[in-house]
């Protein structure tokens, strides 16, 4: 049910049996979250943190007037809120971009494993630097990127996330993301974004079509997005 998890965990150090173990047994049932579902709400007291099975997530901030800014996408094998177990809510809402299954570990039953596996504990807590981490990157893409930038440079840190977990083939990955999303991701209007997606498509680097993406060259994509994937602490001599 958490292979995606323990991919991304065990990619970057390996798990005993034990601490795998303890792992799955500690997720209750999967539950199934439609497309445009907000799940957790800002504020709202949680007594449990939440794992994504299948399906796109994004965590968002919203203005009175209406516009919405999405701060983080999140791919199979992501806790969506692990810091709300230190947190108890959180200070933004998530959603559903896509059909999504999910499973929820209960705080209590996360309190038992940092008490009786210290390095699976490290290894979460690992993981909730690297959310913090990518959200730093995001934030450069916004203020300092333009916008061909921008939207090359998630295209690059999805196939490499992705890639971890096994939903990446030779031609590209699974996107079910609108382009009115894309925009609110990256901060453009959807004229724009459309304008951008365009211009990716006839330098011949990336198109994203039908929620795929293509990635024609990569090397290309990653040199107009100075994409490095150094934020990301995919080599397991990180840990």
């Amino acid at each position: 049910m958490i292979e995606t998890l323990l991919a991304r965990i065990e990619a970057r150090d390996p798990l005993a049996d034990r601490e795998r173990d303890a792992l799955v047994d500690a997720f209750d049932s999967p539950t199934l979250v439609g497309s445009g579902r907000v799940f957790i709400r800002q504020g709202q007291r949680l007594d449990r943190s939440t794992l994504l099975l299948s399906g796109l997530v994004g965590r968002f901030k919203d203005l009175s007037r209406g516009e919405r800014q999405i701060s983080a996408l999140h791919i199979p094998g992501d806790f969506v809120d692990l810091h709300s177990f230190s947190l108890k809510a959180l200070d933004h809402n998530v959603v559903a971009l896509a059909p999504c299954m999910v499973a929820a570990i209960p705080h209590t039953r996360l309190e038992n494993l940092t008490r009786e596996h210290p390095h699976l504990t490290r290894l979460l807590w690992f993981l909730t630097n690297v959310d913090a981490a990518m959200h730093r990157e995001w934030e450069l893409s916004l203020g300092r990127r333009d916008a061909v930038a921008r939207i090359a440079h998630l295209f690059c840190e999805l196939r490499a996330r992705l890639e971890i977990v096994g939903l990446v083939d030779e031609g590209g990955y699974t996107l079910p993301l609108s382009q009115a999303a894309l925009a609110e991701c990256t901060g453009l209007t959807p004229v724009h974004v459309n304008r951008t997606l365009k211009q990716l498509r006839e330098r011949d680097l990336v198109e994203f079509r039908q929620k795929w993406v293509c990635i024609k060259d990569f090397q290309g994509l990653q040199q107009v997005a100075e994409f490095d994937p150094a934020y990301l602490y995919l080599r397991p001599e990180c840990q």
